[in-house]
């Protein structure tokens, strides 16, 4: 199980950094829950990512670290290509189910001036 987890929230970050927005109806599940935004369902990812990019059409994230366990995953991320900032740290930790992120709770060190 490690490895599909390990291999779902790659796919996620993939995902993001190509701006493939639509690949979060496949890779989040239809009941999907982001605690840090309150909010449920992949098309809620859509347009968070959306608008991340609209702000931040040059960011892109790197994967520092990963931990799986079970389940679950803790994953430590730098977000590059943030003009004026050095690279922000984000924490995730995300729970898969079939395959699919179901759950996700996280904290960010990056400035939302945009």
């Amino acid at each position: 199980m490690t490895d599909d987890v390990r291999a779902t929230a790659r796919r996620m970050y993939a995902a993001f950094n190509a701006h493939d927005h639509a690949a979060a109806n496949e890779i989040f599940t239809a009941d999907f829950y982001s605690h840090p935004l309150d909010v449920t369902g992949p098309e809620a990812v859509t347009r968070s990512w959306q608008r991340f990019h609209e702000a931040y059409p040059d960011a892109w994230v790197v994967v520092e670290e990963m931990i799986v366990e079970g389940d679950r995953a803790a994953v430590r991320t730098s977000v590059h290509g943030i003009p004026g900032q050095r690279p922000p740290t984000m924490l995730e930790i995300f729970r898969v189910r079939d395959g699919r992120i179901a759950e996700l709770w996280g904290l960010s060190a990056l400035r939302r001036d945009a």
